[in-house]
């Protein structure tokens, strides 16, 4: 079974079983088990019934779905920050964001993906077991990433020639939209269905609108010279929502690409 690819589990609870307990990945005994088949097993059941196994099954999927939209969102999202900045420096007289507001980027993107393990998961990732799969990662990585970079030069592009945005004015554009699409993208990336019959949890979806909303009124707080941002004018708030909009669907096409390309491995 192993050299099939499946993860084997042996149940057991004489001397006998003992061995294969042992090699088996899960060994699973019983409390009236004898001394040597307890000591060989992974998990002692105390109730005549398996049921407990399923749910540490399904808890089990569950977590790992979740984890994996975190490395999906992680890797991306800082592998197409990597790019824009890069980029920026090459043309700009200036950083393009401050070291300080980085920071608070990082800080409330954090915040927004704290509630990722909370997240519901679809129904049909729970009905097979899955593995880690580093392709698929790269591919999110690869992909995903230079696709928000388009936006991050698109925006660039739009504070400099169309708003003649100023150094301060073009750290608080950037750091809007850099905030609500890195954020917002999370309703797209955590399904590998469609993202409008998939619902997240309550907590994941709070979290997440409540920092999208904060990158766009942030600059008009009265504390927000301390991070070195200006207000902005309201058509370029239009701006970040059109192009939020348009990201998402993109970053939702090379999605169901790449889940198509890695189909046969999930």
């Amino acid at each position: 079974m192993r050299a099939r690819g499946h993860t084997v589990g042996f149940l057991g609870d004489g001397i006998n079983d003992a061995p294969s307990l042992r090699a088996a990945d899960v060994g699973i005994s019983v409390a009236s088990a004898v001394d040597v088949a307890r000591d060989a097993a992974d998990i002692i059941l105390t109730k005549r019934s398996l049921h407990v196994l399923h749910l540490g099954i399904r808890e089990g999927r569950k977590a790992f779905a979740n984890v994996m939209k975190y490395l999906f969102m992680g890797t991306s999202s800082n592998f197409g920050n990597m790019l824009s900045m890069a980029a920026a420096s090459l043309f700009l007289p200036f950083l393009p964001m401050l070291p300080t507001q980085i920071l608070l980027n990082n800080l409330l993107y954090d915040l927004a993906q704290i509630s990722i393990p909370s997240d519901n998961v679809d129904a049909g990732y729970l009905k097979r077991p899955h593995r880690w799969n580093f392709s698929l990662i790269r591919s999110f990585m690869i992909f995903i990433g230079p696709v928000s970079s388009i936006y991050d030069f698109l925006t660039f592009y739009v504070l400099l020639r169309v708003f003649h945005a100023t150094e301060v004015q073009f750290h608080t554009g950037w750091f809007v939209e850099s905030l609500a699409t890195q954020t917002l993208v999370l309703f797209v990336i955590r399904t590998m269905g469609n993202p409008l019959r998939s619902r997240p949890g309550k907590f994941l979806a709070a979290t997440t609108s409540a920092v999208a909303a904060v990158a766009l009124v942030f600059p008009y707080l009265p504390f927000a010279g301390v991070f070195g941002f200006s207000t902005l004018p309201i058509s370029y708030l239009g701006y970040v929502l059109g192009a939020t909009l348009t990201y998402l669907v993109l970053v939702e096409v090379v999605k169901r690409t790449i889940f198509r390309a890695h189909l046969a491995d999930l």
